[in-house]
């Protein structure tokens, strides 16, 4: 069915806010690009009464389908995989599977959109496991993708070696970044640190001549603008983003406290308004909100659960533009060219 048009499916139900927010952003991405279809899965009557407050008059590239159950945000994966095969998240990933819709975006469960997908949709050739990739905002105003985020507690070095081709295919396509930077995420910059795992995985990385690995990576490092990609296994590349997310939480606690703290201060903050909205905008999650599920045998997209408007209507456009930019068909590519080398 691949034809001009890029048809979404949009799990309409899914999130923190469900149709408040999924539908709206829904019409905002159509309105934003004329080649968008979209396909909002979920309750009929649900998305109906949504759909009349907003759009009376429907609208052309705009469908529904029904699904007849939601998955809970704090559902276990494998019940929801098990007993909720007409969920608004199975329905949507379904309508991937069978070229109904080119990509999917899900603000719901993550690890039932994960165990779906892989379950539904399989892995790419040379791809062992799928993996989250998302996007950190840099002091020099581009982006680092890290990789993976929570989908595999444990990774071998040759599933790192599969992470670092995709985040590269990633970077080259999206950020139009004719060699990215990739490093590993370690306990340090040097060489001789690491665990084993690590030290293999840069490696095979070394040896590899369609990567560009440039060495370790620390925590830090994701904000701070030397590196493209930045590889690490799901268990310490989640608790790496939750420290980050944590680390500007408290920030802004602080910041909000000190700027309330009499008369004198409470004018500073006035005076100094416009920065400190100007800084919001730059660091605000809802402008990087879109994790890519990599990996797999089509192209999924995670939402955060609390996203407001902005940050779905990001996540659906994270969804277009790997479209666009004929992500699977490149990572199908660049794994088979390394399986040749490797075999070689």
């Amino acid at each position: 069915m691949l034809s001009a048009i890029k048809v979404i499916a949009v799990d309409a139900m899914g999130g923190d806010f469900g149709p408040k927010v999924t539908i709206p952003s829904a019409l905002r991405a159509l309105k934003q690009f004329d080649d968008l279809q979209i396909v909002l899965v979920g309750q009929q009557s649900v998305i109906d009464r949504y759909l009349k407050k907003l759009l009376p008059n429907g609208h052309p590239r705009l469908s529904i389908r029904h699904a007849s159950e939601t998955v809970a945000m704090d559902e276990p994966p494998a019940q929801a995989l098990r007993t909720k095969k007409d969920s608004s998240m199975r329905v949507a990933i379904n309508l991937v599977k069978f070229n109904e819709a080119h990509a999917c975006v899900s603000a719901g469960n993550t690890g039932a959109l994960m165990a779906t997908a892989r379950f539904v949709l399989k892995t790419l050739p040379g791809i062992d496991r799928p993996a989250i990739m998302s996007v950190m905002p840099r002091i020099d105003g581009g982006v680092t993708r890290m990789l993976d985020l929570g989908a595999n507690v444990d990774s071998t070095s040759e599933h790192l070696l599969q992470f670092s081709v995709m985040g590269t295919v990633l970077a080259k396509a999206l950020s139009a970044i004719s060699l990215p930077k990739v490093a590993l995420l370690n306990v340090g910059t040097e060489q001789i640190k690491g665990n084993e795992n690590v030290k293999k995985a840069a490696e095979f990385l070394q040896q590899c001549k369609d990567i560009h690995y440039v060495g370790y990576a620390e925590g830090g490092d994701a904000l701070i603008g030397q590196f493209d990609v930045i590889v690490t296994d799901g268990f310490t590349g989640n608790i790496a983003l939750k420290a980050m997310e944590g680390a500007a939480k408290t920030f802004k606690h602080f910041m909000i406290r000190g700027f309330s703290r009499n008369w004198l201060t409470k004018l500073v903050y006035l005076l100094i308004s416009p920065i400190m909205l100007s800084i919001k905008k730059e660091v605000d999650p809802d402008h990087y909100n879109g994790a890519s599920l990599l990996g797999l045998n089509g192209i999924v997209i995670k939402s955060h659960g609390g996203a407001k408007v902005l940050g779905f209507y990001n996540a659906i456009k994270e969804a277009y533009y790997e479209l666009d930019k004929h992500v699977i068909e490149l990572l199908t590519s660049e794994m088979s060219k390394i399986f040749t080398s490797q075999q070689g």
